[in-house]
């Protein structure tokens, strides 16, 4: 049974925890959150865990892991104290702000020799899981195009996502960074030949000084794929959401899209020519897989190599998209 801290429990931390909790592998021994609401929410889950007032106080505890859920620009900080006091980190995304954070990240991850895991849990869907199956498998030929795409009719609430100091970008690294790190896992990370974006606020080219509300980007990748993504906040979309991913090769072609607007429900389908096959359907509880399984990999002895692979790669490319000076080309 791994002991672990969970370091913010608004909604995304509680129902992390409970995905933890349920593997019968884990228990929650300390609770650190600086709503007193969302820390007895939390508490009403684990009722043994004990309340911290901070990270600091947290890290007094006998732990073997802890689980980050606080905004952005705290992440790298939080992770890297962690993991020089021993301990193991899932972060929710994005890891950093920068690519520089999340190289800062891996260091003390490597380091602590402990694994790391990052919230990137569009990867754990079945249908995402189905269509790289199909990939792999060479049922759609030579794979050339991609579009991805993530518009929300909904903005973020808590001022700090509206600040690039604290948030490190708007609806793309918030949003965009599943699309990539999707567009680069599905192709097991290949380098990145180019890489740019637009980025717009209120309809209009982003400033310096603040976040875009909506952005559209294009990857080229070393195996010969072009990427589109595009994402956005806010957006009048016409629906909750709309989230799709879509592959074109030489043979054929997948997607995954979201239901009905939904934020939780997908289909995969696999297309040839003018015909469709639908692949996999909803429901299915995809949000607390990719938590559930650093859980499994700390507890059965999991090191720095079990890590969630592609953390720097998609770090990376939003530099790059962002217009910052990568550290790697």
């Amino acid at each position: 049974m791994i002991r672990l801290g969970f370091l913010g429990t608004g909604w995304i931390g509680r129902n992390r925890m409970e995905a933890m909790l349920a593997t019968g592998q884990a228990e929650a021994v300390a609770i650190c959150d600086p709503s007193d609401e969302m820390a007895r929410e939390a508490q009403a889950l684990a009722p043994g865990a004990k309340p911290v007032g901070s990270l600091d106080e947290m890290l007094q505890l006998p732990l073997d892991g802890v689980v980050v859920a606080t905004p952005s620009a705290l992440h790298a900080e939080q992770c890297i104290q962690a993991f020089e006091a021993g301990n193991a980190v899932f972060c929710q995304k994005p890891l950093g702000r920068t690519a520089a954070e999340v190289e800062a990240v891996l260091g003390a991850a490597r380091r602590a020799d402990r694994p790391l895991g990052v919230d990137l849990s569009y990867r754990q869907t079945a249908a995402m899981q189905a269509i790289r199956e199909r990939i792999h498998n060479g049922d759609l030929g030579k794979v050339f195009a991609a579009d991805l795409t993530f518009h929300n009719a909904y903005g973020p609430q808590s001022g700090w996502f509206w600040d690039p100091a604290l948030s490190g970008g708007g609806c793309l690294i918030d949003l965009g960074v599943h699309l990539v790190d999707l567009a680069l896992w599905l192709f097991d990370f290949p380098d990145v030949t180019s890489a740019h974006a637009t980025l717009l606020r209120d309809g209009r080219p982003a400033r310096s000084d603040e976040v875009e509300d909506y952005a559209i980007g294009e990857l080229q990748l070393a195996n010969g794929v072009t990427v589109r993504v595009g994402c956005s906040w806010n957006l009048s979309a016409g629906a909750d959401a709309v989230i799709n991913a879509t592959f074109y090769g030489t043979g054929g072609g997948a997607q995954m899209h979201n239901e009905n607007g939904s934020f939780f429900d997908f289909s995969a389908y696999l297309f040839r020519g003018r015909d469709a096959e639908r692949l996999t359907s909803p429901p299915d509880e995809w949000g607390g897989r990719a938590a559930a399984e650093w859980v499994r990999k700390l507890a059965a002895g999991g090191r720095f190599a079990d890590s969630t692979e592609g953390l720097r790669q998609t770090a990376e490319v939003l530099d790059r998209m962002y217009g910052r000076a990568p550290r790697h080309l």
